[in-house]
């Protein structure tokens, strides 16, 4: 099959008008040019040049196949420079997968830090209702990182980079409404906006009220986590959800739990990050405005 060296030494022939001074060109001798030229005659099944007594003439395949082979060598420079971008994190396309609730409290602030930084990179965000659909994503190839609650039995590389509190909220006039904090216990009796069965958050607001001793009553289920903040401010009934999520827009009551539930958050690969991958690891690392560890 014809290579690329082999391409490249017909276009220097015509851009320079000789075997001579073509092989200057590619930097190999006049004798191996000529028979990368021949090689590839042969495998085309005709001559690409008439040798005339004061210069060379493309035949009518060689006219054929000069572009193609122009191009080839443009597609070519553009790989190694795409490549070289990525390699210092200047270019790229990144597949980021995350949980919704990620993708709605942490990530836009991330972004914004790294578009500030890395403007000619694009990102695709593939956001998944549970982890362990993240989790199928990343060893299907799917993405090249994830961020979630860091998974049991990931083996990859992997960083730990803060933890998200979960927070009750409510209409402004409920009964608790005043309080800064409040025991799961204590909610027993209230109706909730909860999660459809298939969203992870559905079990972490079931496993939270089995430890306080009861069954979370059940207004409604939603697949949505930006439509808790507004179900709960409009007295539906109450709702947990990460606190990144609520903006200034927020118009109901908000409780921490006492005591507090958190979560890890975490940023982890199939393999060893390229410098594309790591640098966007180092950004949400430090952007991600998520609580210390501890």
């Amino acid at each position: 099959m014809a290579n690329l060296r082999q391409w490249e030494c017909i276009v220097r022939v015509v851009e320079s008008g000789s075997f001579t001074a073509a092989s200057v060109d590619v930097g190999i001798s006049q004798p191996a040019l000529s028979q990368q030229v021949r090689s590839l005659e042969l495998e085309l099944g005709g001559r690409l040049f008439d040798r005339l007594p004061r210069e060379l003439v493309l035949t009518p395949l060689g006219r054929v196949v000069l572009p193609h082979a122009r191009a080839l060598l443009a597609d070519s420079r553009r790989a190694l420079a795409s490549a070289r971008a990525l390699l210092h994190a200047d270019a790229g396309v990144l597949e980021v997968a995350t949980i919704t609730s990620i993708g709605l409290g942490v990530m836009p602030g991330v972004l914004e830090a790294w578009f500030r930084g890395h403007p000619a990179t694009s990102v695709n965000l593939l956001e998944h209702q549970t982890v362990d659909a993240v989790v199928a994503s990343m060893n299907a190839g799917g993405a090249d990182v994830a961020i979630t609650p860091m998974p049991a039995a990931w083996d990859g590389p992997s960083v730990t980079v803060g933890q998200e509190e979960f927070v009750v909220i409510s209409e402004r006039h409920h009964a608790l409404a005043g309080r800064g904090s409040v025991r799961m216990a204590e909610l027993a009796g209230d109706p909730w906006v909860h999660y459809t069965a298939d969203h992870g958050l559905a079990g972490v607001l079931d496993h939270y009220a089995a430890e306080a001793g009861f069954e979370p009553v059940v207004a409604i289920r939603t697949p949505q986590v930006a439509s808790v903040p507004r179900y709960a401010a409009a007295g539906v009934g109450l709702g947990l959800v990460p606190s990144n999520i609520l903006d200034t827009g927020f118009h109901g009551a908000q409780l921490r739990l006492d005591p507090p539930r958190t979560r890890l958050i975490s940023a982890y690969t199939r393999s060893e990050p390229d410098p594309l991958v790591a640098a966007f690891m180092q950004t949400f690392a430090e952007q991600a405005n998520l609580g210390t560890t501890r």
